[in-house]
């Protein structure tokens, strides 16, 4: 057995493109080693911002030999079937073919064996293959040959028992990239190349030459480095995980280095120093014992230097300086107008072609805001209204164009500045949220009530426009708006009937678009539904559950709905709900069955005169009381008190299973006790569609 080692060593890739690139290379290198009858252990992979490694460990120094058989035609046959049998398959005379014995008789065989050859005969073409097979989010050219790669690439290592491989990539023309054992260490600290024999060598030398290869090290190291200077410091680390993978993409031999911000430049708000320290800079932002804001932040560099890092600390503050200069000058300017003069600017941004404009939208949700406030508990109209109205308006100012993902939160700031209440600055700040499921949901009325509407008015707006997500696609993120909604309405326990907010959107909506609103209402409630299922599923919820109450129709109450799901949940895992299962299923297949059988219904009313056994009268009048008792319990949102008065009926049911024959021979008596089976479908069908659980 023996390892191969590749190496692409490029100008610097973009660090949110290596771990994919380097995942994608050792796929394509395991599948065409596997296709090649190689076997081999699970590739290895690194990236570096220079460069992207596999190791593959485990692989044979030559391809075992290989037997292909073709059967052909039966011996005896017609020439013209025999003579096709040998042209397909390269034979000169059927004496290079195999006579075999088969149940249906003598059949030739053609057999093709094929000596294996060298793995390191093998390997140049598979590797050549991966190189040019790999794809980049985006990709240059960099000679006048087709070649393409994400940045201009500089050498190939390949190295396989401890040998250089005899390939190369082609670069178009007559340029080419030959393969050999040699790489070159970190750009400015050990720029000299050096070769290597194997992985290990290979992760040596090249830590030697101030590289760390792995990335989940170079992390730990960035951290390590980190909590030292902190400590000293007493300060901590504000948590951003997408940064910190970020820079480690950024460095190859990270040093930590710890700057300040201009004492100037420490009341602008707390958002805009990080979002400029990390948009343009990259630096790591720090908070303070009570964790405010820190006026120091951590840079990393990928440069040990002899003034341990003086210089580089003395011009990333002055990078800094110019940068929050420019922040200060967006503050200032934008607070001399305010929000809601700014607001009727939003009629010059389309929101969409078919939906109108920015402010077309701001009147949509003013409107379906105020309508939705109604039904969150605490909320002020007047504040809901105004907030809708101002929501958006930081759109068109300097500081949220120079950094959109400030949205919302600028406009928090600009509101206070211009006197608004404090929940309507509040509002506009929470109404984006929230975005994913580990964003914080909105709590403070106002705030719900404003972010429902607003993502109402987007999914509904959208539905009624045909942009449905379809697939994998979702170029409107209309799935994340709906697990945003069902987030607010069940983390504030909101009463809020979906399809009364489909209605107020669709009054709100441009006369034009009502009729297109109302009609997707079905589709929107498939659609919550759906999304319920994949929310619910990852807290252990039963999918099936959720499917049996929604479709029991009419409900798009989702607190309700969840209290409802749990009840039947717990029912279900008791005795009595396990076997009325059962017996429910039991019941709907035999009527099913004979109702196809005779062509009709059996819904029709039982005739009490007709019950001929006991057992028939006793599941009569339990499943009459038990609907009576349900339909209260269900009026009042006893979910558990209708379950109870389910549970009742397992005793009669198994009675009748017991005693009574169905198929009697009376085929009144016969169907009179087929319309009592069909009575148990459907007294069970109004707490749920006991036909949609599972096991």
């Amino acid at each position: 057995m023996a390892d191969l080692l590749i190496e692409l060593l490029s100008e610097e890739i973009p660090a949110r493109m290596q771990a994919r690139a380097a995942a994608d290379l050792g796929r394509l290198l395991s599948e065409r080693l596997t296709a090649a009858g190689l076997d081999h252990e699970t590739p290895q992979v690194f990236a570096t911002p220079r460069r992207l490694a596999v190791a593959i460990a485990g692989l044979p120094k030559k391809q075992p030999d290989a037997s292909e058989e073709r059967r052909g035609p039966r011996v005896g046959a017609p020439e013209k079937a025999v003579q096709g049998f040998l042209k397909a398959n390269g034979l000169k005379s059927l004496k290079q073919a195999e006579v075999r014995s088969l149940d249906k008789g003598e059949f030739y065989f053609a057999v093709k064996k094929t000596k294996g050859q060298a793995t390191a005969d093998v390997l140049p073409g598979l590797i050549r293959g991966a190189i040019q097979a790999l794809s980049w989010p985006k990709s240059m050219r960099w000679t006048a040959g087709s070649f393409r790669w994400v940045r201009p690439l500089q050498s190939v290592l390949a190295v396989f028992a401890g040998q250089a491989l005899a390939g190369e990539v082609p670069l178009g023309g007559e340029t080419a990239l030959v393969f050999g054992n040699a790489t070159l260490g970190h750009r400015f600290l050990a720029p000299k190349p050096f070769k290597v024999r194997g992985f290990a060598d290979y992760e040596t030398k090249l830590r030697k030459a101030y590289v760390i290869l792995d990335p989940e090290e170079r992390k730990a190291e960035i951290l390590k480095q980190s909590k030292r200077r902190l400590a000293r410091a007493k300060l901590k680390l504000k948590d951003d995980p997408a940064l910190l993978d970020e820079v480690v993409g950024l460095v190859e031999w990270p040093v930590v280095l710890m700057g300040s911000i201009d004492a100037q430049f420490m009341d602008l708000p707390a958002e805009v120093l990080t979002t400029s320290m990390r948009s343009h800079q990259k630096y790591l932002s720090l908070l303070d014992s009570k964790g405010r804001l820190s006026s120091s932040f951590l840079l990393v560099a990928n440069m040990a230097a002899a003034d341990k890092g003086k210089a580089i600390v003395a011009g990333n503050e002055r990078v800094l300086r110019a940068r929050l200069a420019d922040a200060r000058f967006f503050w200032d300017q934008d607070r001399k107008q305010t929000l809601a003069s700014r607001a009727a600017r939003l009629n010059d941004i389309v929101f969409h072609e078919k939906l109108g404009t920015l402010d077309a939208k701001v009147d949509r949700v003013q409107a379906l805001a105020t309508e939705i406030a109604g039904y969150v508990s605490g909320a002020d109209k007047d504040r809901v209204r105004s907030a809708a109205r101002l929501a958006k308006a930081d759109l068109v100012t300097g500081m949220v164009g120079e950094f959109p993902e400030l949205q919302g939160i600028m406009g928090h700031y600009y509101a206070l500045h211009d006197g608004e209440h404090a929940d309507v600055a509040r509002a506009i700040a929470e109404h984006y949220s929230p975005l994913g499921p580990s964003d914080i949901c909105p709590s403070a009325p106002t705030s719900v009530a404003v972010a429902l509407a607003d993502k109402i008015d987007t999914l509904a707006g959208f539905f009624a426009i045909g942009e449905k997500p379809t697939g994998s696609k979702d170029p409107y993120a209309l799935r994340r708006t709906a697990l945003g909604i069902i987030r607010l309405i069940l983390e504030n326990r909101l009463r809020l009937p979906l399809l009364k907010a489909f209605d107020l959107a669709a009054l709100a909506a441009p006369a034009e678009r009502r009729a297109d609103l109302r009609g997707t209402a079905g589709a929107l409630l498939d659609f919550f539904a759906d999304r319920l299922t994949v929310t619910l599923r990852g807290e252990g919820v039963r999918h099936d559950l959720i499917a049996a109450v929604f479709a029991v129709g009419g409900e798009d109450d989702l607190v309700r709905l969840l209290a409802r799901v749990a009840a039947l949940g717990v029912f279900l895992k008791t005795g009595d709900g396990a076997n009325l299962l059962v017996a429910y299923r039991r019941a709907a297949n035999i009527v099913r069955i004979e109702e196809k059988r005779d062509g009709r219904s059996y819904d029709e009313e039982i005739d009490p005169a007709a019950l001929d056994q006991e057992e028939e009268r006793d599941l009569y009048r339990a499943l009459g009381a038990v609907s009576a008792t349900s339909r209260r319990a269900l009026s009042s949102e006893d979910f558990r008190g209708a379950m109870t008065a389910l549970a009742s009926l397992r005793k009669p049911v198994d009675s009748f299973f017991d005693k009574v024959t169905v198929n009697a021979d009376d085929p009144e008596l016969r169907a009179n006790r087929l319309r009592l089976l069909g009575r148990i479908r459907v007294t069970l069908d109004r707490v749920a569609d006991f036909s949609k659980i599972e096991g």
